[in-house]
């Protein structure tokens, strides 16, 4: 078997031979299917192999030179190199890279200036928003006091009048804007401008589109934000995990509530692949890949369009799109499945005002990361398009089989990690 390049394999192998098989394996379906799930990405080689360093050894609990353990001299190098790379990267004045996932940097920051019970407000979830932004079954929306807001009937837009009236009567202590199946660019500075209203404080949840952040086809809310939450491994394509950037001024407040308020020791290993990804992020050749993530987006909503799909709010300005299915009287469920049939990966997703439970759904959501970093562009984005659109039109053996062939030609061609036999 060939070497991944990112392990001692032939240890893995030898130790623990089903696990090596199921990465294997794993590796194999990334290589051989087209995967457009927007959440997901492809990390690099070095990415992978700082996350197998010996740095994963190594307790640090606490910061950069005030740290709880000795023998931290060499993860606080890690550490710093991450937390300077990131503020370069977004004109941040601090930033805190411990953070594990999405999940716990937002309750870092939740829990940096609210108190169980406050009222804060962040973006329905049945209308593209986060389950962390006051979900009745999320921690949010148990310990908060939660008021939602949405996007409007009639373009699918998030409206800031609607967003600034219920402000004006719930009076939030924190808005947070951000979502995870929203299209269109955020309105930071007319978000700022309510929070100063209603005196609350902006929380921007950037997990989707940081990426584009820092390659410049995005608004940057730092600057606007008093803090922003992101996870790493989505658009910005490094290590699954998280991080946060805020104000000086709430430096302490974010610090102390990631640790010791919300988590132990952080993952000196993830830390360190945090910092080869924000070095990746700082080059030319990453912000070339945000402008084609953007234009292989739009090539391909336009496709379906053209072939009578509809996309949710018209179209997109970033990475993602909503396709509503009902036009063609199919499900999300039920297309999330043919399409992996035929080697296609995406996700059921419920739309604006959807008639269907969450589960079954209406829409499915499709993100160009991961296909733009196997090198695909436009072209390919456009018949990647018409192949999807072919398969959940015409539910025919012949059809799957014709489908599949052109995704072997395609994967054949753009895939993650063609070293890997």
């Amino acid at each position: 078997m060939t070497n991944p390049g990112w392990a001692d394999w032939a240890a893995v192998e030898k130790v623990d031979p089903e696990l090596a098989a199921a990465v294997m394996d794993e590796v194999h379906r990334e290589n051989s299917k087209i995967e457009l799930i927007a959440s997901e990405n492809f990390s690099s080689p070095a990415v992978l192999a700082a996350l197998g360093t010996p740095l994963t050894n190594k307790y640090a609990e606490g910061y950069p030179g005030r740290r709880y353990y000795g023998g931290c001299e060499f993860v606080d190098v890690a550490e710093t190199l991450a937390i300077e790379r990131l503020k370069a990267l977004l004109g941040a004045e601090h930033a805190n890279v411990q953070p594990h996932a999405g999940a716990q940097a937002n309750a870092a920051a939740y829990f940096a200036f609210l108190q169980p019970g406050d009222t804060f407000m962040g973006m329905e979830l049945a209308h593209g928003g986060h389950l962390t932004h006051g979900s009745p079954v999320n921690f949010t929306g148990k310990m908060f006091r939660v008021v939602s807001y949405g996007v409007r009937r009639s373009n699918e837009l998030i409206d800031l009048d609607e967003v600034r009236d219920i402000a004006r009567r719930e009076r939030p202590k924190m808005i947070v804007a951000g979502a995870t199946a929203y299209s269109r660019i955020w309105d930071f500075a007319g978000f700022r401008s309510i929070c100063d209203e209603v005196g609350a404080v902006f929380l921007v949840d950037a997990a989707h589109f940081i990426g584009l952040v820092v390659g410049g086809v995005h608004p940057n809310p730092v600057g606007y934000a008093d803090v922003v939450t992101f996870t790493t491994h989505k658009t910005l394509r490094g290590p699954r995990g998280a991080a946060i950037v805020c104000r000086e001024e709430h430096a302490k407040a974010i610090d102390r509530s990631v640790f010791p308020a919300w988590q132990g020791g952080p993952l000196m290993h993830c830390i360190a692949a945090k910092a080869v990804a924000f070095a990746e992020a700082a080059t030319d050749d990453y912000k070339a890949y945000t402008r084609q993530i953007v234009a292989n987006a739009r090539a391909m909503a336009e496709t379906l369009e053209e072939e009578g799909l509809r996309i949710v709010s018209g179209g997109t300005d970033n990475h993602l799109m909503l396709v509503d299915l009902r036009p063609i009287g199919l499900t999300g469920k039920e297309a999330e499945q043919r399409l992996d049939s035929v080697g296609i990966t995406v996700n059921k997703n419920a739309i604006p005002y959807d008639p269907e439970k969450p589960f079954i759904a209406s829409g499915i959501r499709i993100g160009t990361p991961a296909m733009t970093t196997c090198g695909m562009k436009e072209g390919e984005a456009r018949r990647v398009a018409h192949l999807i659109a072919r398969t959940l039109k015409e539910d025919r053996d012949d059809v799957r089989r014709s489908v599949s062939a052109e995704v072997r030609e395609l994967t054949s061609r753009f895939r993650p990690y063609p070293d890997v036999a």
